[in-house]
């Protein structure tokens, strides 16, 4: 499942722009809450060294997989830009499919990585849904959000997504209601 996420939110995109009926409203709403999304995920990733050391700062110091409640935040933010309620059932759907087996597989291999740091992180840290307050442990120089991982895992490739994607709704909002103007629906 994990090899195929990426492909499959591609097709999945693409059935979603087709279905979706976007309005300036649905637009504004929906973007403002994608963009916290975005910004979510660009933290977490500024905070990430893949397999190199246990993130638990940043947005990991309240959810273990801030990039995927990133992403789930700006599903959100989509569905509701697509004007479309039965979009956000079909998302949701997806996104427990897809994710929450990659969250557990993700989880067992730094369990096997890290072991006892791990398994204290795993016993004050949700898996998903952040706690209030941040999990402290012994802060060491991955603290800091760090810029070059953000360009290292390509993070910007998120908000250029995002950008093109409204984008396109934007645009199908514009020829929607350009045609029901001149009596094509």
């Amino acid at each position: 499942m994990q090899r195929w996420r990426v492909p499959l939110g591609f097709v999945c995109a693409a059935l979603f722009f087709l279905l979706s009926r976007p309005r300036p409203l649905t637009l504004a709403i929906g973007g403002a809450i994608a963009l916290p999304g975005l910004a979510l995920r660009g933290w977490g990733t500024g905070h990430l060294r893949k397999n190199d050391a246990l993130a638990i700062t940043g947005p990991y110091a309240y959810t273990r997989n801030p990039l995927y409640l990133g992403s789930f935040v700006m599903g959100v933010g989509f569905t509701i830009a697509s004007g479309r309620f039965v979009l956000g059932i079909v998302f949701a759907a997806l996104f427990l499919g897809i994710y929450v087996p990659v969250m557990r597989v993700e989880s067992a291999t730094l369990g096997k990585l890290f072991g006892e740091s791990y398994q204290r992180y795993v016993a004050a840290v949700p898996l998903f849904l952040p706690r209030l307050s941040p999990y402290r442990e012994t802060t060491t120089d991955t603290a800091r959000f760090d810029g070059g991982l953000y360009k290292r895992y390509r993070e910007y490739q998120a908000a250029m997504g995002l950008v093109i994607a409204w984008g396109l709704l934007a645009l199908k909002a514009y020829i929607s209601s350009k045609f029901k103007t001149e009596g094509w629906f």
